[in-house]
């Protein structure tokens, strides 16, 4: 039974080893960084020059050559410091969000997900991009360049008019259109436009130039990411983990390129990308760029004092004289739910992040949401989850119960073997052997339900802890939120009976060392499955309660038969 103790020795210094991460994480975190408070209004980037336009070396339109930097700022967004101006923030409301529109720079500056709460005890909504005075977090959009309105040449960004301050998607139609205006001194009449639909997260945002001045009118569109270095408020850490906080990059090279905030510190990014998107990730929520199809752009990351900036810069688009034109991206700001990333852009859905062994915890979420479409209760959803797992391996765990109910119904000649030979080892095992093979008896057997289960148990996790349809979702009674501990404890005591039951249903160790490891592994695992989520541990708990029904029903039947043989 060497095997058997090498698995719970392995088993205990795995779990231990995520304890030791988890004390870590909680009481010896360094200090945070501070977040600088920001004194001027959005925008200001305390003189650090921000995303720069490729250079020409073509026709007007085409993608350029490297970025340069030229001896000023004048190809950067410039400063902004907009005073006092009536009606400043723009209100925006669909089926799913509402959003704040600043007409200075016309850039997204706040975001609420009507579908999320705040927490479970505030049922406020949950807000994503933010600027205040001390957190800074939103989707900035501009014409920079020669002719672009948001350079720093230009002084101070654009300040838009709009029809009014208020917008709302109405119960009968399935798209809003908010038109924000802008006429240079030159005559060049510029509309930003975002676009919304009904049960949507992706923000259409475009640029109307009609150009009626009289010569050629010239910039580069870019979208940008700006946000602090603050923790995610959204994060619940388990066991340790913690929810990947930074940004992603996809090309058709790479699909899937992550840089925290060390790596953006460390290593800016400037690279040249067509069909390709960025964002930047917190747990369960993300906000993203992407350029229009075959659009070539420049990926850039630089430092903005305190703030980090990324994002995308287009080629330069020229309007003629009496002419118009339009450009634009979309952006994204919500869940991370994979059939939404899915339409939004290719390989945006491996933002939802099932670890290593996504090829089992996907499959296991596709079923768990069909079962929760089914019943609408994602803890019964898990319950119906562990019966169909139990089933797949109902015929592998009925051979290793036959087996560990013949060592059971053997105990007392293994230790009549252990008296006659216990100075011999030799031909103890030799005996031990020969009398395992005649009552068909696999040492190992006791060892692979435990084996089998452990990847789908780590699958399952990472189903819990990474889908936002799990957040703040309720079982019954007490259970609230079945993606963090149960606050009372009481699923892992229940956990503890019942393996400290399936434990007694199993043989004895003949090593006395084993058989107290044995005797103490219920309470060690109820210490450690305290922490985790309140959903893995009634998989657990579910899971081992039809493993005692399958096991005592194989047990009495297989000690029935030995005893009938002896008479």
């Amino acid at each position: 039974m060497d095997i058997q103790r090498i698995v719970l020795f392995a088993g205990l210094a795995i779990v231990s080893y995520l304890m030791v991460l988890a004390w870590n994480e909680d009481y010896n975190q360094p200090q945070q960084q501070q977040v600088v408070e920001q004194t001027q209004s959005l925008g200001t980037n305390g003189g650090t020059a921000d995303l720069r336009v490729p250079e020409e070396t073509g026709s007007a339109g085409s993608n350029g050559g490297e970025f340069t930097t030229p001896d000023d700022d004048s190809q950067a967004i410039g400063d902004t410091n907009t005073g006092e101006i009536s009606d400043q923030l723009i209100t925006v409301r669909t089926d799913v969000l509402e959003l704040k529109i600043d007409r200075v720079g016309g850039n997204l500056v706040e975001s609420s997900l009507l579908d999320y709460d705040k927490s479970l005890d505030s049922k406020a909504s949950l807000k994503i991009l933010t600027n205040t005075k001390n957190r800074t977090y939103v989707l900035e959009s501009g014409l920079i360049g020669r002719d672009g309105i948001d350079s720093s040449s230009n002084g101070q960004p654009p300040v838009y008019d709009s029809a009014t301050s208020s917008y709302e998607l109405s119960e009968d139609a399935n798209e809003l259109i908010v038109n924000l205006t802008f006429t240079t001194e030159s005559g060049v009449e510029i509309t930003k436009q975002y676009q919304f639909a009904r049960d949507s997260y992706e923000i259409g945002v475009r640029y109307l130039i009609n150009n009626q001045s009289g010569d050629n009118w010239k910039a580069n569109l870019t979208g940008k990411i700006v946000r602090d270095q603050a923790p995610d408020p959204t994060a619940q850490n388990s066991l340790g983990i913690k929810a990947f906080l930074g940004m992603v990059v996809s090309t058709p090279e790479d699909p899937y390129e992550k840089y925290d905030f060390g790596d953006l510190s460390e290593t800016p990014i400037n690279q040249s990308v067509t069909n390709g998107w960025l964002a930047f990730l917190q747990h369960y929520f993300l906000t993203a760029w992407v350029p229009e199809r075959d659009q070539p752009a420049q990926f850039q990351t630089t430092r903005r004092g305190p703030l980090y900036v990324m994002g995308f810069v287009y080629p330069a688009t020229t309007v003629a004289p009496g002419e118009t034109a339009e450009i634009g991206a979309s952006a994204y700001v919500g869940p991370k739910i994979i059939d939404r990333l899915e339409a939004v852009a290719p390989n945006m859905d491996r933002t939802v992040d099932f670890g290593f062994l996504f090829f089992i915890a996907l499959p296991l979420f596709i079923v768990l949401e069909w079962f929760y479409g089914l019943v609408g209760n994602w803890g019964v959803a898990i319950i119906l989850l562990t019966v169909l797992v139990k089933a797949v391996f109902f015929h592998l765990s009925a051979t290793s119960y036959k087996s560990m109910a013949r060592m059971r119904a053997v105990a007392p000649q293994l230790t009549r073997l252990k008296e006659l030979y216990g100075d011999d080892r030799q031909r103890m095992s030799q005996e031990m052997m020969a009398l395992y093979k005649r009552e068909k008896i696999n040492p190992l057997g006791g060892c692979l339900p435990i084996l089998v289960q452990m990847p789908v148990f780590i699958s399952l996790y990472w189903v819990l802890f990474e889908s936002v349809q799990l957040r703040h979702a309720p079982f019954m009674l007490w259970i609230n939120d079945l993606s963090v501990m149960d606050p009372y404890f009481i699923l892992p005591i229940l956990m503890g009976a019942s393996m400290f039951l399936q434990m007694s249903l199993n043989p004895t160790p003949p090593d006395p060392m084993q058989a107290k490891i044995m005797k103490m592994m219920p309470l060690i695992f109820t210490v450690f499955f305290l922490w985790f989520p309140a959903g893995l541990v009634l998989y657990w708990l579910v899971n081992n309660i039809l493993s005692i029904a399958q096991q005592w029903y194989i047990t009495r039947k297989i000690e029935a038969e030995v005893a009938g043989r002896k008479h």
